[in-house]
């Protein structure tokens, strides 16, 4: 007897739908459906990894920007960045000279004034307002307050004395003011942090 080709395919009544390469309908819907569930996963971990994100009022204390154009040399002043204390004093000749003439190697914890301050602007010193010790506010910023014995910063808890680059010369705290990262955006303006 003979066939007659009608041209039309006739389907596998098994459902496996085995092509040439191997591939089965039902591959392909476990694939989709895996796919589908990652996204899925996806969508449902990203809001609640997002949340762990600093929030914009954090961002907004991540750096300040602050003027210094009303600050004369000899003058220092208070502000804050974090919610800490900064000082930020426009030294003199004297107080850079006076800095500057002390050895390094006397001190408790090694650093030149240089190594304290930003290149072309070692006049301007830019210190956390902060102990070292027990994280009290030393006094010194503020017209008329008492600078220690080396003119620069005394915090009258325990009786720490800082020079005019608020390097630590006596008392309890074992380092110096703490320098924050800092750059001059202008001549007037520095940015912390």
């Amino acid at each position: 007897m003979a066939t007659v080709d009608t041209g039309v395919e006739t389907m596998d009544p098994s459902g496996s739908g085995d092509g040439e390469d191997g591939v089965r309908r039902r591959d392909f819907i476990h694939i989709a459906a895996v796919s589908f569930a990652g996204a899925g996963a996806v969508a449902t971990v990203f809001p609640l990894v997002n949340q762990m994100n600093p929030s914009a009022d954090v961002l907004a204390l991540a750096s300040t920007e602050v003027d210094i154009s009303a600050i004369e040399p000899g003058q220092a002043i208070k502000t804050s960045w974090r919610k800490q204390p900064v000082f930020i004093r426009n030294l003199t000749e004297a107080e850079i000279a006076d800095a500057n003439s002390v050895s390094v190697d006397e001190l408790r914890d090694p650093e030149s004034l240089a190594d304290r301050t930003s290149d072309g602007k070692e006049n301007w010193l830019i210190t956390l307002g902060v102990c070292t010790h027990l994280g009290c506010v030393p006094l010194g910023a503020a017209q008329g307050e008492v600078k220690g014995e080396y003119g620069g910063y005394f915090c009258p808890c325990h009786g720490s004395h800082y020079d005019t680059a608020a390097r630590i010369r006596k008392g309890p705290a074992p380092t110096n003011l703490e320098v924050p990262e800092h750059e001059f955006l202008t001549d007037t303006v520095v940015k912390i942090g």
